[in-house]
């Protein structure tokens, strides 16, 4: 249903907001083309240097005041702009542009930041793209600096109720500069649920919505509307029942909260008996007590990639084998299973010299770089076996597409367990290794893997992007991402039954284990080992408790037979409602995974 008082975009920050709109246009200020005389050069360069000490001492504070307010890793996210004024080479070519050229300051700096964030949004580089929202905040604040303009528009509202920050792009800086208590949400036309922005947004608990496909042209400065951050859904102008029906679905959402507390430290069982492990993603090695904290029973997937990217020289085994052994000890009892350096494509380690690549997400990535360089599999191979003493560690193998892959990585195995044994280093005498799925040819090749292999773990936010042949970062096809696609549900089917076959645990290691519809779908299809993001553990394991295998069975075999993604959803709707409230499923759903549009009875 559409309707012409409604904006939509991506959904990145779940939750309602219903206030007044704010225009915030925090915008790179206009600076006048001028040259200095030669003997103005010097006051020009003391001018630079004094604006960026002083954007510098603001992102310093900045970073605090996220460390206080969200945690210590969203306050890494103003680290790459300190950074930047750190770089004496970027400064010493803006100087440089203000000696040769005898430009003014503001033009100096201007011309090298617009000539970078060019560079970067023509990049091939996922993670580069991304960050050129660090560029434009460091752009703005300098420049204001330099021109002796504010950076910010006042908040205040003649009622004194918070905003809705209405902005062409949302930094990290003016996501966290902005008084909590003065803003209700946010809103921007640029960006998807990956920026950095977005990820404050979530941490701070802001309800924000990106990628307008519409622009601000409709938005008045103080024009009432409705946020719907889960929905990717802006109201103008509301009537009273629509309003009336925002708050409504806030409410489910806070009583979603309520029942998801009593159930903390409660095993995570069907109501007809069955046991389902629940596992944590971890991609730093501060978030494995977060992942403790959540419950997760053993960490599912690994990341290993943080102990590469932007280091000169990879880690040591013994490096590798120290932090592995940590994770190991601190989940006593429970698997962890450490994915091999999924590098190439937007995370090259500094020591790596990768030509350009027209598809990065296509190309010389994962198990196809550590087989090319097999003294990076080999060391992390050797440092697993030194950790296995110490818990149940794995290696997992990224990115597969051939058996022949999945092969040779298990002869490198075996020949380091026998070179740890001549050398007489305590070791483990096996590991146990296994294939994440995220290719559709892996999907296929599911049986022939599964006879080589000790587990098999798919990973669906891939498999899906694969699959459909969608890149998940883009706003634009956001609606148009969904692992609930008949094909995709085909493909896993396939997979689980081949590790069925072979006697195999198969797990889910994407984002669809966090959504409750589709960790519905995954129970039914046979899936009984789920890993996520550590703050959804709470609602998957609220979802295991309330529903039945059998019924979740019968969904399945509905939605494989499907032609539609309409169709899907229709039948695990139909068959999850008969255990809880569809407003509670609804008000949980996750933003960027299947959600539906809001307000269904507008």
């Amino acid at each position: 249903m559409t309707n012409d008082r409604w904006l939509r975009g991506v959904g990145v920050s779940p939750g309602i907001a219903i206030g007044p709109a704010r225009l915030v246009l925090w915008e790179i200020p206009a600076v006048t083309r001028r040259v200095v005389t030669p003997d103005q050069v010097a006051g020009e360069v003391e001018r630079l240097r004094q604006a960026t000490a002083a954007v510098s001492e603001l992102l310093e504070d900045l970073r605090e005041r996220t460390l206080q307010r969200a945690g210590t890793e969203e306050a890494k996210i103003f680290d790459a702009q300190i950074m930047m004024l750190e770089d004496r080479d970027f400064m010493g070519e803006v100087e440089t542009l203000i000696q040769q050229n005898q430009l003014s300051a503001e033009r100096a700096f201007e011309f090298k930041t617009l000539e970078m964030r060019a560079l970067w949004a023509q990049s091939s580089s996922y993670k580069l793209r991304q960050r050129v929202a660090d560029i434009t905040g460091l752009q703005v604040r300098v420049l204001n600096q330099l021109v002796g303009r504010s950076e910010l528009v006042p908040l205040h509202d003649p009622t004194g109720r918070p905003a809705i920050v209405f902005t062409r792009e949302l930094t990290p800086g003016l996501t966290v500069q902005l008084e909590r208590e003065q803003v209700a949400g946010f809103a921007s036309v640029e960006g998807t649920r990956t920026a950095h922005a977005a990820i404050l947004a979530r941490s701070l608990g802001i309800p924000c919505v990106m990628g307008l496909v519409e622009g601000l042209q409709r938005i008045e400065d103080g024009m009432e509307v409705i946020l719907d951050g889960a929905h990717g859904l802006v109201v103008l102008e509301p009537k009273e029942e629509e309003v009336a029906e925002a708050r409504e679905w806030e409410g489910y959402r806070r009583a979603l909260g309520a029942e998801m507390e009593q159930v903390v430290g409660e095993p995570a069982v069907t109501m007809d008996g069955v046991a389902v492990s629940l596992r944590g993603n971890v991609d730093l090695p501060e978030e494995v007590e977060t992942t403790l904290h959540f419950g997760a029973e053993g960490v599912g997937l690994l990341r290993t990639e943080f102990m590469v990217l932007g280091r000169t020289e990879l880690p040591g085994e013994l490096e590798e084998a120290e932090f592995f052994g940590r994770v190991a000890k601190t989940f006593a009892g429970h698997p962890v299973v450490v994915r091999s350096y999924d590098v190439g494509g937007d995370k090259f380690p500094a020591s790596f010299q990768s030509p350009p690549e027209a598809n990065p997400f296509l190309g010389w990535r994962a198990i196809r770089v550590c087989l090319d360089h097999p003294e990076i599999l080999r060391t992390q191979v050797r440092a697993l076996l030194r950790a296995r003493t110490h818990g149940d560690v794995k290696l997992m193998l990224p990115m597969i597409s051939q058996v022949e892959e999945v092969e040779r990585a298990l002869e490198m195995v075996q020949e380091e367990v026998a070179a740890l044994k001549r050398e007489g280093v305590e070791a483990a005498d096996a590991l146990p290794v296994g294939a994440m799925i995220e290719t559709p040819a892996a999907a296929l090749l599911a049986p022939q893997i599964a006879e080589r292999v000790d587990f098999l773990s798919i990973g669906t936010n891939d498999l899906t992007q694969y699959t459909l042949a969608i890149d998940r970062g883009n706003a634009r096809l956001a609606g148009r991402f969904t692992p609930h696609h008949p094909a995709v549900i085909q493909l896993l089917k396939l997979v689980v039954e081949a590790g069925d076959a072979a006697g195999i645990e198969t797990s889910v290691c994407g984002e669809m284990a966090s959504d409750p519809l589709s960790a519905f779908l995954l129970l039914g299809l046979g899936f009984r080992v789920l890993s996520m993001s550590p703050p959804t553990l709470p609602l998957a394991r609220w979802l295991v408790r309330q529903v039945e295998v059998k019924g979740a069975r019968q969904a399945a075999q509905g939605a494989v037979h499907a032609a539609t993604t309409g169709e899907v959803n229709a039948i695990l709707e139909a068959r999850i409602g008969e255990y809880v409230d569809l407003n509670l499923l609804q008000a949980s759903r996750l933003p960027g995974v299947n959600a539906q549009t809001s307000f269904q009875g507008s």
